[in-house]
Parts: structure tokens; C-alpha cells; sequence
């Protein structure tokens, strides 16, 4: 008889977030195979509720995406690599946000890109939540227009810890995972991390209820998000340099620098590196391969790093088993739950 799965349940109060990846103190010690039921809070902290809510008078900037976890697990060593699987994510409220903020965005003035023109007003949008529907409200501004678009719930931020003692912020994204923003972060996804410390400490959070590639001007339809996954241990496998995410149609690799070619450039040479895993390909041919087969969307050009995807149709490789088979024998495991 199968034991049963040990199940944890976490809903940090405000006092308990993580605001970065590394330097933060477990929340919770779990072992490999442990469901998590978690909430997580949205970017703002919860403190942009109406659409009269300004940024830079209601946010305080060393509080936003706060993180649940980190989560220590049992066993984990620099070297081994993490595989979170998302079960479900459910919009925790009936709502979601989103904002211009000065000097943020990929088509605003920056303190990087610095012009001589005044950065982009503040504006707040509010997105209502039509569960039945699975649509979010898009309410224009400046002209009577609504439309109602398709929910599609992600998470924006996915780390571990990162090697050498750093601690990095939540919004930065980078080889530890952190803010990718990538839509690929969705239910039934599962997220390979290389671990770089003892117990991984990985952390979830800055749920979106819907993003288009890219998340232009900064900001998704952010929202609370209550989070169900499953976390494994792989030993004895190569560490991905990059984050990988398998889901039953791709092998997905984001890759996080800047400029935004680099990031690009990063994701395909992980991609080459995992189709060498998976098929024995040596480097040409891989990159051969991958010139012929590859989708490149955006995930971010608006973090302190760009992320890029670079992923590949499983339909058109051969079956293959990334890491012996973990997120066929995961994405089993969750139908049990």
C-alpha cells in the first residue's frame, strides 16, 4: 500500500514574507515528495485596492513581491537539482492590479535608460475576476471599452537560494530562478532549479492572474494566489545552469541578463545543453536542431534582469524522460491529491 502524502500547509502573515532569495531563515523543513498548500501575497503587499491607489504614495518599494517560504528541504545539497511541480493556483480574490510606475516599465523612462523627457503618469487598473467565466475584466481609462480576457494563472517568482552566501532581491531574476515572469509558470508546469545550498530554501509568490510575454510596462494582473505543489529531490543528475520548466507539450529553459540578447543567449545554450541530455547530442548538432524547432517568447523586459524562453514542442522529439521520468511520475502524484 502507498502511503499517503505528507501534506503542509503555510499561510505566512505579513511579518513572515521573504523579500529575497538567500539570507532569509526557513519557514518551514520539509522532505522531498511533500505536497505544500500555500497562499501567497500579490507584488503591491495588498496595498493598491482601487483604482485612485498611486505607487509611489501607497507602495513602500523594499516591500513588494514578498515571498512565502523559503522552504528547507531534507536532504538537498549544492549540486542536486530541485524539481517543483505547480498543482494548482487559484486567484485567492476576486480581483487583481495593475500600475505604471515611474521609471518602470520597457517603454518608460528609466534611471538606466535616462532622457531628458518626464517619465510616464501613474495609472491604476483594476481587474474584476469572473470565476465562472475564467476572465479578468479589462476597464479602459480613457475611452468606454471593456473586454473580458482569459484568466491564466502564473506564478512570477519561482527561486532557491543563490550560491556563494548572495542574497539577491525578489525582483531580480537570474540562475537561482527568482522573477522570471515567465507564463510558463502555470499548473502542471514543473520547475527544475540547481540547488546551491544546503535545504535549496526555495520560495513561490508574486501571483498574476493573467500576463502577456514581455509584461510591458512592468506590472500583470497581480494578485494573492493560493499555491498547491509538490516538491522533489534529483540526485545524481546534472544540475541545470538555467531554470528548466517541463510541461506535458515542452522543454522550456529562461535564461535572465541583460541585454536582452544575453538572456536570449543564455536560454538557447541551456536548451542545447538539456537536448544533449535528453538525445546524446553533441553541441552542433543540438544547436542544429534547436535553430529548426525552437519558439522564443519573452518573459520580462522590465526586471533589474530580462528573461527569455527558449522552448521545444515535445511533438516534435522523440519520447524522452527528462530526469528519469519526474514530471510524468509528479503530475501523478498530484492527481491523487
Amino acid at each position: 500500500m502507498i502511503p499517503p502524502m505528507r501534506v503542509v500547509e503555510y499561510r505566512p502573515e505579513r511579518h513572515e514574507f521573504a523579500w529575497t532569495f538567500g539570507g532569509a531563515a526557513p519557514a518551514r523543513r520539509v522532505t522531498p515528495g511533500t505536497c505544500l498548500r500555500l497562499w501567497t501575497e500579490d507584488a503591491f503587499s495588498g496595498r493598491i485596492t482601487s483604482t485612485s491607489d498611486r505607487a509611489t504614495e501607497v507602495l513602500d518599494m523594499t516591500e513588494v513581491n514578498p515571498q512565502t517560504g523559503p522552504f528547507h528541504v531534507e536532504g538537498a545539497e549544492p549540486g542536486d537539482t530541485l524539481a517543483i511541480h505547480l498543482v494548482e493556483l487559484t486567484p485567492a480574490r476576486d480581483w487583481g492590479a495593475s500600475t505604471t510606475i515611474p521609471l518602470f516599465g520597457a517603454l518608460s523612462v528609466t534611471d538606466r535608460t535616462a532622457l531628458l523627457h518626464e517619465p510616464l503618469p501613474e495609472r491604476t487598473w483594476i481587474y474584476q475576476l469572473d470565476r465562472a467565466a475564467g476572465t479578468v475584466l479589462f476597464e479602459a481609462t480613457s475611452v468606454d471599452l471593456r473586454l473580458e480576457l482569459p484568466c491564466n494563472p502564473m506564478l512570477g517568482t519561482v527561486g532557491v537560494a543563490p550560491a556563494g552566501r548572495e542574497v539577491r532581491s525578489s525582483l531580480v531574476p537570474d540562475v537561482f530562478g527568482g522573477n522570471m515572469d515567465t507564463p510558463e509558470m502555470r499548473a502542471g508546469a514543473t520547475c527544475y532549479l540547481q540547488v546551491n545550498v544546503e535545504g535549496a530554501l526555495f520560495s513561490v509568490g508574486d501571483g498574476h492572474y493573467r500576463q502577456g510575454e514581455g509584461e510591458s510596462c512592468g506590472t500583470a494582473v497581480e494578485g494573492a494566489m493560493d499555491v498547491v505543489l509538490i516538491v522533489e529531490l534529483i540526485k545524481n543528475a546534472p544540475a541545470p545552469a538555467w531554470p528548466r520548466i517541463e510541461t506535458d507539450s515542452h522543454y522550456v529553459v529562461i535564461g535572465s541578463s541583460r541585454p536582452l540578447e544575453d538572456a536570449w543567449r543564455a536560454s538557447q545554450v541551456g536548451m542545447i545543453a538539456w537536448l544533449g541530455e535528453l538525445y546524446g547530442l553533441d553541441r552542433l548538432d543540438a544547436y542544429q536542431l534547436l535553430t529548426q524547432a525552437a519558439e522564443s517568447p519573452l518573459a520580462n523586459v522590465v526586471d533589474t534582469n530580462y528573461s527569455a524562453v527558449t522552448k521545444i514542442s515535445k511533438a516534435l522529439l522523440p519520447d524522452a524522460a527528462a530526469y528519469n521520468g519526474v514530471h510524468r511520475h509528479l503530475r501523478e502524484q498530484a492527481r491523487t491529491l
